[in-house]
């Protein structure tokens, strides 16, 4: 059993539910030894606070540790051309890889007992380079900084009721997040989720001028709200079924890429604070979602989305996470790599 099945879903219960959902995106968002001091937090540390008390995924991912391979196409239209020399915006189409997530570290979670759901994506250009991302259905992330995810990282896991209290208080940016984990339609399909790489990078144009922005993945797939309890109705493992099945019978699913552009005075070191809902937007392609693959024989499973692998015309700007989570991808590679035995790929696909 998903030991967060069991948590309250009202009052500060919720809170603490929403927490250890997030905890989900932990690895994707931790923070990287050298930041502070020497001997306060390191990836080896983080990935331990992240780590359940029912013990390590051995052999899995140490969070988004419940997912599903898919391979398709990205069709660059050629309008990211305008912000970017990067050859992957050239009008053409270019192979994709990527993984369908649920933001846990348990990979026998049931989908109803996870909030936040994610998409990591490689698109490889015809020049050879590699651009990788990993993005998840919250609009803006929870907290501000590093350090405060850490915090709420520990404070979720006490079972002292005032240390929820007490990160709230400190950090009130987390409120706007919790408000959309409350009210945000539940879906029944992972084709139907937007994806949204909530941190700034910085696009290089041919002419050398630079532009921060920010991406999403919008589905172009009905988004047709549904109940927590009727998804859990559905079974522990229905949205790999679903989108298995939808891709079968239905054929390639698509995401419309939105790239937003930021105006000078807008934090491009915070992913917690959207932009204003007006700056400039621009359709740069369509992810093609063709074939659905299971992870443990998938072509996705020894993959790092580690967002700092970015092709020439896109480098990291001055916000923190990216840096951090290519340290904690890595060292989490390492220990899942160590224990494949634990996690071995099926007979049939074996050499």
């Amino acid at each position: 059993m998903n030991p967060s099945s069991n948590l309250p879903r009202s009052g500060l219960g919720s809170l603490v539910l929403i927490a250890a959902v997030l905890g989900g995106g932990a690895v994707a968002f931790a923070y990287t030894a050298g930041w502070l001091s020497p001997g306060r937090l390191t990836p080896e540390r983080m990935i331990a606070a992240l780590t359940p008390p029912s013990g390590a995924p051995l052999g899995h991912r140490r969070n988004h540790a419940k997912g599903i391979c898919f391979t398709g196409v990205f069709e660059a239209n050629g309008n990211g051309s305008e912000l970017s020399r990067a050859r992957v915006f050239e009008r053409g189409s270019y192979p994709a890889l990527g993984r369908f997530n649920l933001g846990t570290a348990d990979p026998n979670a049931v989908d109803a007992t996870v909030r936040v759901r994610g998409l990591g994506l490689q698109i490889t250009a015809a020049d050879g380079e590699e651009w990788r991302m990993a993005l998840i259905n919250p609009p803006f992330f929870a907290v501000s900084t590093p350090q405060a995810f850490h915090d709420l990282l520990i404070a979720s896991g006490k079972k002292d009721p005032e240390a929820m209290k007490t990160f709230i208080g400190a950090n009130p940016e987390f409120a706007a997040f919790a408000s959309w984990a409350k009210t945000a339609p539940w879906t029944a399909s992972y084709a139907a989720e937007p994806y949204h790489g909530l941190n700034s990078f910085i696009f290089t144009d041919a002419k050398g001028a630079e532009h921060a922005v920010r991406w999403s993945l919008l589905p172009t797939a009905a988004v047709v709200p549904i109940s927590q309890a009727e998804l859990e109705k559905r079974g522990p493992d229905f949205l790999e079924q679903e989108i298995t099945e939808r891709v079968r019978v239905a054929g390639p699913q698509r995401w419309n890429m939105i790239t937003t552009v930021a105006d000078p005075a807008d934090p491009t070191a915070d992913p917690s604070k959207a932009w204003p809902a007006d700056r400039r937007a621009v359709q740069v392609g369509t992810l093609v979602v063709q074939r659905i693959e299971p992870e443990r024989d998938g072509p996705c499973r020894d993959i790092n989305f580690d967002p700092t692998v970015l092709p020439r015309g896109i480098r990291v700007s001055d916000d923190p996470f990216p840096a951090a989570r290519s340290s904690v991808y890595r060292k989490s590679y390492d220990l899942r790599a160590a224990e494949a035995g634990d996690y071995p790929r099926t007979e049939a696909a074996r050499p």
